[in-house]
């Protein structure tokens, strides 16, 4: 694989990487909170053959600068626009998983003339419930206070409890590139998240179908807001995976490397 490419944007380095920029089909991958572009390395080597797929650093996160105290969404979504319009990608799928979610859904809303497609993993298109803008205040403490602690403990915490023992090793390893997102990056993102609107008119309005990807035993995402979502697109498909939590493209990377597969060839197909 292609090692990291940087864009500046305004004067601030964004990290991407791009293969397969010879196919005529083009997917873009955006990570969760404080993951980086290596978190999609696995599903990347399973599509790359057939199409062309891109991953960015978000706002903050990985080896892409921070350009605010607070990165919102909209931010964020801007940012891989500039990226995708360097690079010369007119249209794509975009399939984010949980905050990369949530910069699709913006990004949705404010370049729908670009996309293809649309797939949430783990992710969904509700505002922050004054309980969850409070923990992501105790989360902007946390990781002031210790980032280290904070970071090894958040990513843990992700994956179902029953796969952790023979996920060790892939799970230390996203630790420590999840490590090398900014406490600064951090709390913006925390803060970012926290500001996000709810954005369920854009699953109604779109007029393709939109991919939802979820684990039963996800603590973050519960199964009745993943089932929610899919009802008020107009059309969906959904894809409910058992003994996954908040990881489904760690827990069960084959499964979903094809069903984002299939998805992607499908909406250039229809």
């Amino acid at each position: 694989m292609e090692q990291h490419k940087i864009v500046n944007i305004d004067g601030r380095r964004v990290h991407y990487r791009d293969e397969g920029s010879h196919f005529s089909k083009t997917v873009v991958l955006l990570h969760g909170f404080l993951q980086t572009l290596d978190v999609w390395t696995p599903i990347q080597l399973k599509l790359m053959h057939e199409m062309r797929v891109v991953t960015i650093d978000l706002l903050g996160h990985g080896y892409t600068d921070c350009s605010s105290d607070i990165h919102t969404m909209e931010m964020m979504a801007d940012t891989v626009y500039r990226v995708l319009d360097e690079i010369g990608v007119e249209k794509c799928v975009m399939i984010g998983h949980s905050m990369g979610g949530y910069v699709a859904l913006a990004f949705a809303e404010r370049y729908p003339y670009m996309l293809k497609g649309l797939g949430l993993i783990h992710s969904h298109a509700l505002q922050d419930t004054d309980t969850h803008r409070n923990d992501r205040m105790i989360a902007c403490s946390l990781a002031e206070t210790n980032k280290a602690s904070y970071v090894l403990s958040f990513i843990n915490d992700l994956f179902d409890p029953g796969k952790r023992s023979y996920l060790t090793r892939e799970i230390s390893i996203l630790q420590q590139q999840c490590l090398e997102t900014s406490k600064i990056g951090i709390i913006a993102a925390q803060k970012g998240m926290s500001l996000r609107p709810n954005r369920i008119k854009v699953l109604t309005n779109l007029d393709y179908p939109i991919l939802f990807i979820y684990g039963k035993n996800d603590p973050r995402v519960p199964i009745e807001i993943a089932v929610s979502q899919a009802m008020v697109a107009r059309k969906a498909e959904i894809m409910v995976l058992d003994g996954v939590a908040h990881m489904a493209h760690f827990e069960e990377c084959d499964y979903v490397g094809q069903k984002i597969k299939d998805y992607v060839m499908n909406c250039y197909i229809n």
